[in-house]
């Protein structure tokens, strides 16, 4: 379990996994399931939630109505290049500045121990005690 000393006095943080529908093939080494709950319960993050196509058009909703000022998201998905791409404009409509606000990382490929990996390490660049 995390400790909520863990979120004192620091930036926080919320994680959104982008599973390409599920059936992505990048995908297949990985459980889904196993890996979000993981990085809700044991990863100094506010929420971890999944997100089955973000950049699909419900996804551009989503992500309009969701983001907030104050805060930094970590996504993890596709390649940071096309996350940075297909977000800009909603970060931008949200007051976020996607290349300070926006930690992009890649998922794909990857067991569950190498996506946490991933995660710790961008936690841990952040500022974040893993």
């Amino acid at each position: 379990m995390k400790e909520e000393s863990s979120f004192a006095g620091s930036e926080k943080i919320g994680f959104i996994f982008c599973v390409c529908t599920g059936k992505c093939s990048g995908f297949a080494k990985l459980d889904i399931w196993d890996f979000i709950n993981i990085v809700r319960s044991e990863l100094p993050v506010e929420y971890a939630f999944v997100h089955p196509m973000l950049c699909d058009e419900d996804g551009e909703r989503f992500l309009n109505d969701f983001l907030r000022p104050g805060r930094k998201y970590v996504v993890a998905g596709c390649a940071p290049v096309m996350q940075n791409k297909l977000f800009r404009d909603a970060f931008q409509k949200a007051g976020l500045d996607i290349n300070k606000d926006l930690i992009s990382l890649d998922a794909r490929d990857k067991t569950v121990e190498e996506a946490l990996n991933v995660v710790k390490d961008a936690l841990r660049k952040s500022g974040k005690n893993v």
